[in-house]
């Protein structure tokens, strides 16, 4: 329902209270801890994902059809053809190849849908917003030897290597906080985290020896993007 729908990621979700049965083994007492124990699970649903996940699947089947209707097997994919097709081979007709509609229905009916658990009382989308805060961090850390040039260490001291990390950790700290105002002003409506950075990569600043810094020309997307952030455009200084 659109009341559950955040426009901001463009997703559905809702949050259902379940149980647990929680174990706990304690040698040093020699007994077992049984309870039940409450979970939060977060369902959520995104067209966008579901469009995706069903082409890419679309795509599978029409592939794996070709391989059985040429006989070009593929041994990795002998299993897909068991749960999708069936073949029969018969002296007048040769090779059939028909679609086990059942499985083909069974396989899609969760596209776009995905899920996540907590054991405190959270919205679904204060959930998300959280896992994905933390996956910005982990995908920045893997990111880390590109755009932060950390493939390479090229240093020739310890006290070098201590203050190249440092500086990446401080940057890693600025993308996370990017990250929470992004979605405080709905940037995420527009942009990927690093689409919004490549847009200001583009921006040009000329220095020259007796002059002050100048900054060159800014788009509208850029100045916008400033904006919604509510950080200071850059300028010139005359």
């Amino acid at each position: 329902m659109f009341t559950n729908f955040d426009e901001g990621i463009n997703t559905y979700g809702c949050t259902v209270t379940s149980q647990w049965d929680y174990v706990q083994e304690r040698p040093y007492k020699g007994d077992v801890i049984r309870d039940k124990r409450r979970i939060y699970i977060h369902y959520y649903y995104s067209i966008e994902k579901g469009a995706d996940d069903e082409q890419a699947f679309d795509k599978r089947i029409v592939t794996l059809c070709k391989e059985l209707q040429t006989g070009n097997l593929v041994e990795s994919h002998r299993k897909a053809y068991e749960q999708f097709f069936e073949v029969k081979i018969t002296p007048k007709r040769g090779r059939q190849v028909h679609y086990k509609e059942d499985a083909i229905k069974k396989a899609r009916r969760y596209f776009g849908y995905f899920a996540l658990i907590t054991n405190e009382k959270m919205s679904a989308f204060t959930a998300l917003h959280l896992y994905r805060k933390k996956d910005v961090v982990e995908k920045a850390f893997g990111n880390i030897k590109e755009r932060l040039n950390m493939r390479r260490l090229l240093v020739s001291s310890e006290t070098g290597l201590d203050g190249k990390i440092f500086v990446t950790f401080v940057a890693l700290i600025l993308i996370s906080y990017l990250d929470q105002k992004m979605k405080q002003a709905n940037l995420y409506k527009s942009y990927t985290l690093h689409q919004m950075l490549d847009k200001l990569d583009v921006i040009e600043c000329f220095e020259d020896a007796g002059h002050s810094l100048r900054i060159g020309e800014l788009l509208d997307k850029q100045k916008k993007i400033y904006e919604a952030l509510g950080v200071k455009m850059p300028t010139s200084s005359c």
